[in-house]
């Protein structure tokens, strides 16, 4: 299986600075995307963090790994370089007063042959288009804790005020536990990871519409962008787009002198 990775990123209409970051790895099929959080400029110190330290330690990781590495090595890898930045951002957080509480949500995904590991931690999402999109990572946050034990409606959520309010960041505390799953990959499919400041904005049906149309993955993540802003562009907005591909390798030469 072949990848195809393209990201996007923008300040959104009201923020000054941008705190998500985005960072891709394409040798090893890695992606990260962080969405930071705390006081003036620690959001973006603590995402930045994040996203350098994973790529960093998993890429490496995964060079030296090679292809054939079992999955369940590839998860401790993961979970292991996600523990690492954690840990960086908090002891950063605790020796430095002006970075006090920063964290960040984060979604790390390793694409392996046809499979894709997918971490994450918050409300940073994952979408795939298949036939249909589907929202493949469940939002850590107090909104989503509600939804599940019925107390509000989908209808309400997309109108509460609680709507930010994670119940889980990398970075606040010493130790965080990352969600991570494996998922088998099919061809033509196409991954959104993406920050709240899309999936805020936009509705899936909207994101669904834009990711699906004709066109090239920059096409689309323009698009989507252009489309969180139209509606307000409240907040940073971050756009991390996949698209796998059959590995179309010239055929053998016994298959060309059968075919022939």
């Amino acid at each position: 299986m072949n990848y195809e990775f393209c990201a996007q990123t923008h300040a959104g209409l009201l923020r000054k600075n941008n705190e998500d970051a985005v960072t891709v790895d394409a040798a090893v099929g890695l992606s990260v995307l962080a969405d930071g959080m705390g006081g003036y400029n620690a959001g973006e110190v603590a995402s930045s963090m994040a996203a350098s330290i994973i790529r960093a330690e998993l890429g490496r990781w995964l060079r030296a790994s090679g292809a054939e590495a079992p999955s369940k090595e590839v998860r401790k890898a993961i979970d292991a370089s996600v523990g690492h930045a954690n840990l960086a951002v908090f002891n950063a957080a605790r020796h430095n007063p002006s970075y006090a509480g920063m964290g960040t949500t984060l979604v790390v995904a390793v694409f392996r042959d046809a499979r894709l590991f997918l971490g994450h931690i918050g409300d940073s999402r994952c979408y795939r288009l298949r036939q249909e999109l589907v929202q493949i990572t469940k939002d850590h946050s107090l909104l989503q804790e509600q939804l599940d034990a019925g107390l509000i409606t989908p209808a309400q959520a997309a109108f509460s005020t609680q709507r930010n309010l994670v119940t889980r960041a990398l970075g606040i505390e010493d130790s965080v536990l990352l969600e991570l799953n494996e998922f088998a990959v099919e061809s033509e499919d196409i991954y959104l990871l993406c920050s709240d400041g899309l999936s805020d904005m936009v509705d899936d049906a909207s994101i669904a519409s834009i990711v699906r149309a004709a066109g090239s993955l920059d096409d689309k993540a323009r698009q989507l962008v252009d489309v969180a802003n139209a509606r307000g562009g409240r907040d940073n907005i971050t756009v991390l787009l996949v698209q796998a591909q059959s590995d179309t390798r010239r055929p053998s030469l016994m298959a060309r002198l059968l075919r022939n």
